[in-house]
């Protein structure tokens, strides 16, 4: 049998439920032909998943288990109810580690989505089903299922955490040198470490770029009034184009 040994939401249940003093602590009373027999959650849950397990034994655990939880107001922790999410808890073992070792999910919260599947099928099994242990279980992998897909395609590419402390550990603007015709940005609070971070980019279209640069270039070849007067309004129809090449350069 696994070990819920972890610190999530099985292990807290496993510890309020088999911790518990013996006076507390839920056991199943099933009727096996025709006497009674008083299980503890351990033998319950060895009788549920060894192998060659009695079918007909399985059934009246989970009919017996799925009756007392809900008994129990609907949205407590009773005794019962945990009960019932421990025993599912051996059935999505492998669901669970294929999440969390292929899609590297956070075991601790396919945990929870599984108890909190197991509880919210528990209002609408039916106990009388010839195995009404069945729904849970494939209901918690379910949503364990489509809590990992639905988080894997929201993990970020860019890791905020290191983009936060890059910019942190830069100095501040009044510490740099400012080119003269560069600009200055002023954010306002000041950034802190403890607060969501996100890097900010200011983008320029080609065009403008090319622009730039071929003025500057006429500038520099001393005929900036000849470019000025072929430029091209951005709605206007191509007549021709303007090459500048050094002397000599290659056609």
């Amino acid at each position: 049998m696994a070990s819920t040994e972890y610190g999530g939401v099985f292990a807290l249940i496993e510890k309020n439920l088999i911790g518990a003093q013996d006076d507390v602590r839920p056991f199943l009373v099933v009727r096996i032909g025709d006497r009674s027999v008083r299980l503890s959650p351990q033998a319950a849950r060895e009788a549920l998943y060894r192998p060659g397990h009695d079918e007909a034994l399985r059934t009246v655990l989970w009919r017996q288990a799925i009756i007392e939880a809900r008994r129990e107001p609907r949205g407590g922790n009773g005794p019962g109810r945990l009960l019932l999410v421990w025993l599912a808890i051996p059935g999505v073992y492998r669901n669970l580690y294929r999440n969390v070792h292929r899609l590297r999910v956070e075991r601790i919260d396919l945990e929870s989505e599984a108890a909190l599947a197991v509880l919210a099928a528990l209002e609408v099994v039916d106990p009388d089903a010839p195995d009404p242990g069945g729904p849970l279980v494939t209901e918690a992998v379910n949503r364990m299922w489509a809590y990992a897909n639905r988080v894997v395609r929201e993990i970020p590419h860019v890791d905020i955490a290191a983009f936060a402390e890059a910019r942190n550990a830069t100095s501040l603007p009044e510490q740099q040198p400012c080119p003269a015709d560069g600009w200055e940005l002023h954010l306002t609070p000041p950034p802190r470490r403890d607060e969501l971070a996100a890097t900010l980019r200011f983008a320029e279209s080609r065009t403008r770029q090319e622009g730039e640069r071929l003025g500057a270039l006429a500038h520099r070849l001393g005929l900036p009034d000849l470019v000025y007067r072929a430029r091209r309004h951005e709605e206007a129809d191509l007549i021709g184009t303007l090459v500048l090449r050094p002397a000599g350069a290659r056609q």
